[in-house]
């Protein structure tokens, strides 16, 4: 019997020379998982913008549409559709343009609203691109924002959830998720939900792909390990991303993101590796394939 087919993802993101994050997290991830990845870099840096200054920043908006022309002429057409970070807001056109092009019944499309974190939009990013980004996300199958970015898409004051009852943070965390809902996504999950006097971290979901399912809000909470790295967005997304490509419910393919970002952190804080440096990922790699 012929194995089944390789997966592909187009992954519309950026590429930073320096800092694992965005194409050089998601390259490796997804590969590990067996699935191939199509790269479209919209922005080239030579360091990510989270911890360093004088970096060099390229908008590569006018490469997406003849990439997405020759794999046209030459029937390229992606199982899934992966769309991180972008270089600013007139670039959510043309990605627009490009998930249309490819996007069918069978496409998986994955949006990733990369502009903030923190309770602040990220240096290179503006209140535009949070609009553009709203009408982005109604082409998602699945949705990823963290908790800033859940915030500003809904238009809702970001709060602090370590100091919250579990009660406050369900109501909190339940009316972004449905409020998330409303830009079309089936299914939904908010990452970076610091609680428990920031000792654990959630992510929590919202599936409403199958009405067979419970479609209330779930939650994954894991113990906190160390601090804050670039990049574990965009890892979790692509590990979520190709647990979802292999078949899995949404529920399994959030725990297991969630589950193998904590792991890598904590092997992270074991190297003492530099924050701004992004999370030792190559240690870990060989495990995504045992996932």
């Amino acid at each position: 019997m012929a194995p089944k087919p390789i997966k592909r993802v187009a992954a519309l993101h950026d590429l930073s020379a320096f800092g694992r994050c965005a194409l050089t997290v998601v390259i490796p991830s997804l590969s590990a998982m067996g699935v191939q990845v199509l790269p479209v870099p919209t922005t080239l840096l030579s360091t990510h913008t989270g911890g360093f200054e004088g970096y060099y920043f390229r908008d590569m908006s006018d490469s997406i549409e003849p990439i997405a022309k020759h794999w046209g002429e030459l029937g390229i057409v992606p199982d899934s559709i992966y769309t991180g970070f972008l270089s600013g807001e007139d670039q959510c056109d043309i990605i627009e343009q490009f998930i249309l092009r490819f996007k069918n019944e069978n496409t998986l499309t994955l949006v990733d609203p990369v502009f903030g974190d923190d309770g602040v939009l990220y240096s290179s990013c503006t209140k535009g691109l949070v609009e553009r980004m709203r009408h982005l996300c109604s082409h998602g199958d699945v949705i990823v924002p963290n908790l800033t970015e859940a915030c500003m898409l809904c238009d809702k004051e970001y709060k602090d959830t370590s100091s919250m009852s579990p009660a406050e943070l369900k109501t909190y965390i339940s009316d972004l998720l449905y409020s998330l809902a409303d830009f079309g996504a089936k299914r939904i999950a908010i990452t970076g939900i610091v609680t428990d006097k920031e000792s654990n971290v959630a992510t929590a979901g919202l599936d409403l792909s199958d009405k067979s399912l419970d479609r209330s809000p779930f939650y994954v909470t894991l113990h906190r390990e160390g601090g804050s790295y670039p990049g574990t967005g965009d890892l979790f997304a692509s590990v979520l991303l190709g647990k979802l490509l292999s078949g899995a419910e949404f529920t399994k393919a959030v725990t297991v993101a969630s589950a193998f970002v904590r792991d890598v952190i904590a092997v992270s804080e074991k190297y003492d590796t530099p924050h701004r440096d992004g999370v030792a990922l190559e240690p870990c790699l060989y495990k995504l394939s045992q996932l």
